[in-house]
């Protein structure tokens, strides 16, 4: 229920009103805003809303701002606010108009739209962030916390693959096998689907390391980019992800696109058995 408030400016939004309500601060600011009471009533979906919101303008000489997409209300509001006399201010249609005559695309007329691109958006940093603060086994306790998590030797593609996925909104860690490690007792817990195996060809696998130590400025023949220990470390892992049960993918000659393409099916495939 609408409570009298001192004159002011309403505004009325299908979505939360933040764009009016910056929008109406900016222009009050101009004046002894302190003396202007601004009301948001947000999420506006029904005339009966509508109704009463105009009812109060009147009653307390405010006028009306406000971001309705959905044509139907939008002509309501300003049928119904122009019999009662009361004024009001379309924030958002001439611009959206003025968008559309430039550049000849059509609006979606979504309410809530702009917070939807924004939460996309901001899941997509955070997962970002998480790709890099759980990457290369950093902390075990991201295990629990991915939808994806990433095992294989290293240089199978888990960190672009990990970075990959991020920019889908899914959180991945990834963890090295090393013979010499044990592997964090939380991969036993991982749901199914959740966790995937990344293999290569052993052949592959040694070109890449040697052309990473030379990009590092190191010795070619080191033990990292030794054939007999890449042999032991792929058996080794091989061993890992067979007691893991966890599926497992062959990255050898596959893009990363490709690598994240299949992960996805896996994932996904696993959600829809859940």
């Amino acid at each position: 229920m609408l409570t009298k408030v001192i004159p002011g400016v309403y505004i009325i939004s299908d979505s939360i009103g933040e764009t009016a309500e910056m929008v109406v601060r900016a222009a009050t600011s101009q004046f002894d805003s302190g003396k202007i009471e601004i009301r948001r009533i947000p999420n506006v979906g029904d005339t009966d809303t509508i109704d009463r919101v105009v009812e109060q303008a009147l009653e307390t000489r405010a006028m009306i701002a406000f971001t309705l997409v959905l044509p139907e209300l939008k002509e309501y509001l300003l049928q119904k606010a122009a019999s009662a006399g009361v004024i009001t201010v379309d924030v958002l249609s001439p611009i959206i108009e003025a968008v559309e005559r430039s550049t000849g695309l059509k609006p979606h007329r979504e309410p809530g739209i702009l917070r939807k691109v924004d939460e996309i958006y901001f899941r997509r940093v955070e997962a970002i962030e998480f790709a890099v603060r759980y990457d290369d086994g950093k902390d075990p306790r991201g295990i629990m916390l991915a939808d994806i998590v990433l095992v294989g030797v290293s240089r199978t593609s888990k960190t672009p693959v990990s970075m990959y996925l991020a920019h889908k909104r899914l959180k991945v860690a990834n963890v090295p096998l090393v013979p010499e490690v044990v592997p964090p007792d939380e991969l036993l817990q991982v749901e199914k689907g959740k966790l995937i195996g990344l293999t290569i060809d052993p052949q592959q696998l040694l070109s890449i390391r040697k052309e990473r130590l030379k990009s590092l400025g190191l010795m070619a023949d080191a033990n990292y980019a030794n054939e007999s220990r890449i042999l032991q470390e792929m058996e080794f892992a091989q061993k890992v992800m067979r007691r893991l049960g966890c599926p497992v993918i062959d990255v050898t000659n596959r893009a990363v696109e490709e690598t994240s393409s299949k992960i996805l099916e896996i994932y996904y495939r696993g959600l829809s058995h859940v």
